[in-house]
């Protein structure tokens, strides 16, 4: 087992660039990632105009945080199988579906969750009158 290091602030600032660069290297090759940069812009304007509650941004914040986070994993292992089978093989292939499943599970709630949020205050916005 090797010896456990001393904490370090440089090898902290360092995982997050690592981080930050796998970010900026998600958006930059996969396309789903750009739809998803464009819905958390969107969700983050339209609950700001909105005046979202804290609890409603709270639920937003953790459906976001999912969906990226399982856009992350799916990309990860995706470049992981391309390495390992360059070639195409059947089960690598049910390995990628079933992981970019993992993502649309993760969409498909946050879509539902930003409905509960997001439609009663269009609502609202629709029964109110234009002038005062």
């Amino acid at each position: 087992m090797p010896a456990q290091t001393r904490f370090s602030l440089r090898r902290r600032i360092t995982s997050f660039r690592y981080a930050l660069a796998g970010i900026r290297q998600m958006v930059e090759t996969q396309h789903n990632a750009w739809i998803h940069l464009a819905a958390t812009l969107l969700v983050l304007v339209a609950g700001g105009l909105l005046h979202l509650s804290r609890s409603e941004w709270i639920a937003v914040i953790v459906a976001m945080a999912l969906v990226w986070s399982a856009e992350a994993v799916n990309t990860a292992f995706e470049f992981l199988c391309d390495v390992t089978s360059p070639e195409f093989h059947p089960l690598v292939e049910k390995a990628k579906n079933i992981a970019a499943a993992a993502v649309l599970i993760c969409a498909i709630g946050a879509a539902c969750i930003g409905l509960l949020i997001f439609l009663p205050h269009l609502l609202a916005l629709c029964h109110q009158p234009l002038l005062p």
